[in-house]
């Protein structure tokens, strides 16, 4: 991931002028234990299955990626020039850790594995920007019974 002081100056002072939301609530809840909790990853890495439509420039929406999708068979389309890519090419795991959290579920950590997960892309979006679609995506984990998401915010 890029740093502030990687970045030319006009960069820089452009992303320090983005102001940052206050948020009044606190959105957590308690939950069932760990262990019977179904567990679904969202990430903005961008990421989308191969043949699925490549996100636009400042595109709120998200893309639904299966929880049998193996990771060769995502891309990364974010749009950032920015972006590091690096880790991704690496390892999956890097921005949307599915294995490890097929390993928690197998070991009994955590419950059982969503069968749907959601990828957003994080550049040059402003939060209220994604509410619509963040709500759309969390009905559609509800649906799926999900009670609990790991955040993977790239």
């Amino acid at each position: 991931m890029v740093r502030l002081s990687d970045l030319s100056e006009i960069d820089a002072d452009s992303l320090r002028g983005i102001p940052c939301e206050a948020f009044a609530t606190t959105p957590w809840v308690a939950g069932p234990p760990l262990a019977e909790r179904r567990v679904a990853l969202v990430t903005t890495a961008g990421l989308l299955p191969k043949g699925q439509k490549t996100f636009a420039l400042s595109d709120a929406s998200f893309r639904a990626i299966s929880g049998a999708t193996d990771g060769a068979d995502l891309l990364m389309g974010h749009t950032s020039i920015n972006f590091d890519r690096t880790g991704f090419q690496d390892d999956v795991n890097v921005v949307f850790p599915i294995d490890r959290l097929r390993e928690l579920a197998a070991s009994g950590d955590i419950g059982s594995v969503a069968d749907i997960h959601y990828s957003f892309m994080g550049a040059a979006i402003r939060p209220h920007q994604l509410e619509a679609t963040a709500r759309e995506a969390a009905g559609l984990l509800k649906e799926d019974q999900v009670n609990a998401v790991l955040l993977c915010p790239v």
